[in-house]
């Protein structure tokens, strides 16, 4: 009787590989990638601060009015 070996990867090995790729992906990786974004945030802030508070408050009521205004109904001919 003959019989056939089949490749069979060692898992702790598999395992172990997934964990350091997770790791150089958090450690290494996610860092470069979240700087432009935070850049991003950080900005709109710093424009967000230098308008005062009525103004805004008044820009939010208006653009809900404008939202939510009621049209009369169409005229028919």
């Amino acid at each position: 009787m003959k019989t056939t070996v089949t490749f069979r990867p060692n898992v702790a090995r598999l395992v172990l590989l997934a964990v350091l790729a997770l790791w150089l992906l958090a450690t290494g990786l996610w860092p470069a990638a979240a700087a432009p974004l935070a850049l991003v945030f950080e900005g709109g802030a710093t424009l967000l601060g230098l308008v005062p508070g009525p103004v805004l408050l008044v820009a939010v009521l208006a653009l809900g009015w404008h939202l939510n205004r009621r049209f009369p109904p169409a005229r028919t001919a």
